[in-house]
């Protein structure tokens, strides 16, 4: 199901915002509220798991159907409703450009279908969807399928930015993408500042750290150089906005407080 195909049923991420939400009357901080945040539906998984074969045998899915359709079904019963339901990433376990990829998307933007009309979704590229080391044409493939690889929406009075993270792992075959998605993320910085947001959060797929920001390099997080340009940049803009309340979320969910 492609872009235009789908885009009746889908807010997508444009001009590096969503349209399900309107800047101007989402700025103001209202109280509380809450949003879903999942990660990994990853279609394919389970059956290239149980195989031992994670790069070639997702030829089965029909697990991670039933387990998404019983996520959509719970958030659907949750009154009041959430927000937003945000995916963080690896939406399906094909790589792009290798078998079922095109199957596996289609049937998971089928199951999402059934989310409220009144829950936007949110959904955040991950490596499986853009490849472990991203070109241009995977990033416009996403982008194509699923909106923006990196955007910003206001809900609430709370600013939230949603990141391309393979970026930061490796953009060696795609430079220019990733400088544009760093200045364009120094800008929204600047603006959580200016605007003084109640809070300012964001999501991402990597992980800057699993436990500590000194903790060693390992596949599951961002090297340490990375993570402590992204740590001071998120810090810089703590200290210029004089608020206490910035979030970084990528696969777990966290207590926003």
């Amino acid at each position: 199901m492609s872009f235009a195909e789908a885009g009746d049923v889908f807010h997508r991420a444009r001009g590096r915002t969503l349209d399900a939400f309107s800047s101007e009357k989402e700025k103001e901080w209202k109280g509380p509220f809450y949003f879903i945040q999942g990660a990994d539906p990853q279609f394919g998984l389970m059956k290239a798991w149980s195989t031992g074969d994670c790069d070639n045998g997702g030829d089965e899915w029909e697990q991670e159907i039933r387990l998404t359709e019983k996520a959509v079904e719970a958030i659907n019963k949750l009154s009041p409703k959430p927000k937003f339901f945000v995916l963080c990433g690896d939406l399906i376990h094909a790589m792009p450009g290798t078998p079922w990829q095109k199957e596996q998307t289609k049937d998971l933007q089928q199951v999402l279908k059934a989310v409220h009309k009144d829950i936007p979704l949110v959904f955040v590229s991950g490596n499986h969807d853009l490849g472990n080391v991203p070109t241009a044409e995977t990033v416009k493939d996403f982008c194509q399928t699923w909106g923006d690889d990196y955007f910003s929406f206001w809900v609430g009075g709370v600013l939230f930015l949603v990141l391309n993270s393979q970026f930061f792992y490796d953009a060696s075959k795609c430079p220019a993408l990733k400088q544009a998605q760093d200045r364009w993320l120094d800008q929204q910085l600047s603006i959580a500042g200016q605007q003084r947001c109640q809070h300012a959060i964001v999501f991402q797929h990597i992980p800057l750290f699993l436990q500590s920001i000194d903790e060693e390099d390992d596949y599951f997080n961002l090297t340490k150089a990375v993570r402590k340009e992204l740590a001071d940049k998120f810090t810089r803009a703590v200290v210029t906005g004089k608020k206490q309340g910035r979030r970084y979320l990528t696969h777990e969910p966290k207590l926003i407080r």
